[in-house]
């Protein structure tokens, strides 16, 4: 299985960057869950993370979404199992000052333009046989919005949640599988989250 977990930043001079407050633990939860079920996992991520050394479990550090895209490319083919719970920035700047840019009394523009879209992507170069999860964070129709992601790039699960789940160890929830209902997890601590979403996917490996 491939994970990818944390916030990525999107560096605008040497010192400065775009971001989010993804903490990554539900990334962290899921490596966790995933290497007690027996998978083999790497983990791509932007966090610091705390694992005991094993076989089962390898790490590949990133900070920005071109680097998460690459390694999600370096390790997709081999894997079975893509599981994208990173908050990859949607967009970055698109200069980056080599020097640290001087506060003036004027305005500061940022043009941003789009990253690369890693679901769109894996969704495009997907084997036959592997399975791709997304998740999915609405503030507003979260089903509807999650269930059109799911179509929209071909997703074999997504998991939808609020904005409240950031940072928090415990989460409500929302899984859809192609062809399923709706699977609610009210308030659960993000441990159990993940036990219950590599559960899922373990029958599809079967």
């Amino acid at each position: 299985m491939v994970i990818t977990a944390g916030g990525t930043r999107e560096y605008i001079d040497p010192v400065r960057f775009i971001s989010n407050a993804s903490s990554g633990k539900m990334g962290i939860a899921l490596a966790n869950a995933a290497k007690k079920a027996g998978h083999k996992v790497t983990l791509i991520t932007t966090i610091p993370c705390h694992f005991e050394r094993s076989r089962e479990i390898s790490f590949c550090n990133v900070e920005t979404a071109d680097q998460m895209f690459y390694a999600v490319k370096k390790y997709f083919n081999k894997c079975d199992c893509l599981i994208m719970a990173a908050a990859v920035s949607d967009y970055k700047p698109q200069k980056i000052s080599k020097t640290k840019i001087k506060r003036t009394d004027k305005n500061l523009i940022i043009k941003l333009k789009p990253t690369i879209d890693i679901l769109k992507w894996a969704r495009k170069n997907k084997k036959r046989g592997q399975i791709i999860v997304g998740f999915a964070l609405e503030d507003k129709n979260l089903r509807k919005n999650a269930e059109r992601k799911l179509k929209d790039k071909n997703l074999d699960m997504i998991i939808a949640n609020t904005p409240s789940a950031i940072g928090a160890k415990e989460s409500t929830v929302y899984i859809k599988q192609k062809n399923q209902p709706w699977l609610s997890l009210q308030k659960a601590d993000k441990s159990f989250i993940a036990k219950k979403i590599i559960s899922l996917l373990c029958r599809g490996l079967l």
